[in-house]
């Protein structure tokens, strides 16, 4: 579904809800998305934000455990 069409089922699924601690844990869930609000970011605003340490170090770590093949994971 795309977004507007999934909130509007959304609201029409909240609108069955006869259950008072159901929709309190809704209505909860609804609060804390609120407190954690994201907004988009470019790629470009992080930027500069490592250290030319820090990204070696990260591309080491990369290297070391993630481009390892091991053939026993695929039986």
């Amino acid at each position: 579904m795309y977004g507007e069409a999934k909130k509007l089922h959304l609201i029409e699924e909240i609108l069955k809800i006869e259950n008072e601690a159901v929709l309190e844990a809704v209505e909860a869930v609804i609060s804390k998305s609120k407190l954690h609000a994201v907004g988009r970011r470019s790629f470009k605003d992080f930027a500069g934000t490592m250290s030319d340490e820090d990204a070696n170090e990260l591309e080491k770590i990369i290297e070391e455990g993630c481009e390892q093949i091991h053939p026993d994971d695929w039986k």
